[in-house]
């Protein structure tokens, strides 16, 4: 298999691991708000990549250290500002305003014109997708959108980076407890007092099912694919969660949405086959190798 394939079923993989997790947190939004939620998550997965990758500072030079910690900023960034959108603006709206991130390393990366017309396409299927002009516009959730979107960009870039230049799991074992850190001084002074030892549980749950997962899948598909081609692929996500409403919530989808999700995965497609990069560095080549020759899954990451 390619590894521009391998990349575009992992991205796949984050994507879903992203839905299901998002779903999940719903039910805490009442008990301690979406801000509460995203702490819980991101907190725990500081925890659990503390446990299972040791942060090799030692080992970094200053340049990647400030990269990792910038990495655990926008993720917090990004998490923190669109659960902030959604509890202002629509979810379909929130979603297409945060797409312009991807969508504008998409458009950035892009080695030649040519290959503009994925991310373009995967643009117009977005806004089908979610149709944000039939809403009211709130100028607060657009901003914070907006914001999240900008974090989204950062982190594909950094996440590429950090992939690159730090093997295996020790990036993101830097990354998620500074996510963690900051999240916590954002929302944990308001989210304390509506803990319970059942809510701290289910946690640790979320967190391995968003952001841990999806965040492992997305370091490794980075390795394998172009950022341009990486940030078309995230627009699938809009249509994942609407096949999922389709099938698990039974929510019928109107024809502008479906039209749209014709026209995102024939971006999707159209960047799967032409987003893999040219070459590796020595240590994404030396993950690969871990990933063809471990039977481990966790030592394949």
């Amino acid at each position: 298999m390619s590894p521009a394939r391998t990349g575009t079923g992992m991205a796949l993989g984050s994507m879903l691991c992203v839905q299901i997790g998002l779903a999940a947190s719903v039910g805490l939004f009442d008990r301690v708000g979406p801000e509460g939620a995203a702490w819980l998550r991101l907190s725990w997965a500081g925890v659990i990549l503390l446990l299972i990758a040791r942060p090799p500072l030692r080992t970094m030079n200053r340049r990647t250290l400030a990269a990792c910690v910038a990495l655990g900023v926008v993720t917090a960034g990004v998490t923190m500002l669109f659960m902030g959108a959604v509890a202002r603006i629509p979810l379909g709206m929130a979603s297409a305003l945060e797409f312009l991130g991807p969508l504008g390393v998409a458009v950035a990366r892009s080695a030649s014109r040519r290959l503009l017309v994925w991310p373009l396409l995967a643009a117009v299927g977005v806004l089908l997708l979610n149709q944000p002009w039939s809403a009211h516009v709130d100028v607060v959730g657009v901003a914070l959108a907006l914001g999240a979107a900008c974090c989204w960009a950062a982190y594909i870039l950094l996440t590429q980076h950090v992939g690159d230049e730090v093997t295996g799991l020790r990036g993101l074992a830097v990354s998620l407890p500074v996510a963690g850190i900051v999240a916590t001084v954002v929302a944990g002074p308001s989210t304390f007092p509506r803990l319970t030892w059942g809510l701290v549980v289910i946690g640790i749950g979320l967190a391995v099912l968003l952001p841990v997962v999806p965040f492992i899948l997305e370091l490794l598909a980075l390795r394998r694919l172009t950022a341009g081609a990486f940030g078309t692929l995230m627009s699938l996500e809009p249509a994942i969660a609407l096949v999922v409403g389709f099938l698990i919530l039974h929510q019928v989808p109107g024809l502008w949405p479906v039209v749209g999700i014709c026209f995102v995965v024939a971006a999707g497609v159209g960047a799967e086959r032409t987003g893999q990069r040219e070459a590796l560095t020595a240590d994404a080549a030396e993950g690969q190798r871990w990933d063809e020759t471990s039977s481990s899954p966790l030592r394949s990451l």
